[in-house]
């Protein structure tokens, strides 16, 4: 039976005890969010993963609840950016101000945006230009912006949950691929089913508003994000995801009768955001490894944006869902 050294069960302790934590966590934010503990799941584990999620849904399924739930609970100070056609690139970042001083002197003083808080919610994404929306792109990627060539950082930890309506796309801006790429996860909030509706029904048309305490500190999340990347992924896992995502190439590893139904396929980036997800679904559940499982459960999210079907796809009704299905499926 092989021995655990003094670090391996350190590791193992806190691994379970930040499961414990995860888990009051996820039960306090479902006292609020009724009938969306998938997605509750999902960008949580987004968040663990030091990602950013793309949360699409109808208008009324929770989604500015979810951003506001999970910066109490989490400790982080959270903000929230309604995009539209005429929002400015300065109306996120911030801009500069020419002042003058009681001597008469002028000098330029930065004013920061929105853009400098924990959590983001970029409430429509696709309703603002593409210039504006690709103002979050530095920010995203490399935690700083640039304005009139000074760099400032963004507070740590820093995660955007973007949402976007799948209705009413006249007048919107799809994002690009490289954008669609930033996002670690994409999280789907569908309805919530009639028991948790009927639920929701005496829950928020009462006179008692519910408020909710702090679980997690923004310290607390920070390690628990270092502690996701120390967490060993098997080989049998590490081929599963390689498997999965390269498959999803079309005339690279797709087989034939998939790549058809594939336009272009997920980067090197499709990888990395899986084997991060899957240390993050791991830990959340308080196990000491991913497995692959793991790695199915989350392909969909993972996936998703940043694949596009092929014209014999739409031809035929096949939706992306199906294409990763079949992928899936062909993991041993």
């Amino acid at each position: 039976m092989t021995q655990l050294n003094e670090a391996d069960v350190n590791i193992v302790g806190e691994i379970e005890a930040a499961g414990e934590r995860m888990t009051r966590v996820r039960e306090a934010a479902a006292t609020v969010i009724f009938g969306q503990d998938k997605v509750i799941e999902q960008t949580l584990i987004t968040l663990l993963a030091g990602g950013h999620a793309l949360l699409i849904g109808v208008p009324g399924v929770a989604k500015t609840l979810l951003v506001e739930t999970l910066g109490s609970v989490l400790g982080l100070d959270n903000r929230r950016i309604q995009f539209t056609p005429d929002l400015m690139p300065s109306d996120i970042l911030g801009a500069e101000v020419l002042e003058e001083g009681e001597t008469g002197r002028r000098s330029f003083r930065f004013i920061k945006g929105p853009i400098f808080t924990q959590l983001l919610m970029a409430d429509e994404i696709n309703r603002a230009s593409p210039k504006t929306q690709s103002a979050l792109l530095q920010a995203m990627q490399e935690n700083h912006v640039t304005v009139a060539g000074e760099r400032h950082d963004v507070p740590q930890p820093f995660h955007v949950l973007a949402t976007q309506n799948p209705l009413e796309q006249e007048g919107t801006y799809p994002l690009p691929e490289a954008q669609l790429d930033r996002f670690l996860l994409q999280v789907d909030v569908s309805y919530p089913d009639e028991l948790a509706e009927r639920r929701m029904l005496f829950e928020t048309t009462g006179t008692e508003t519910k408020s909710l305490g702090t679980i997690y500190s923004q310290a607390d999340l920070v390690a628990a994000q270092r502690l996701v990347r120390q967490i060993p992924v098997g080989d049998q896992v590490v081929d599963a995801i390689l498997k999965l995502v390269r498959s999803a190439r079309p005339g690279e590893g797709a087989d034939e009768n998939v790549g058809k139904y594939i336009a272009w396929g997920p980067g090197p980036r499709a990888s990395q955001a899986l084997m991060m997800a899957t240390r993050a679904k791991a830990m959340m559940e308080g196990r000491l490894s991913p497995s692959v499982d793991d790695v199915i459960a989350l392909a969909g999210p993972a996936l998703k944006h940043r694949m596009a079907l092929s014209f014999a796809a739409r031809a035929e009704g096949i939706t992306i869902d199906d294409v990763i299905g079949k992928l899936t499926a062909q993991i041993d």
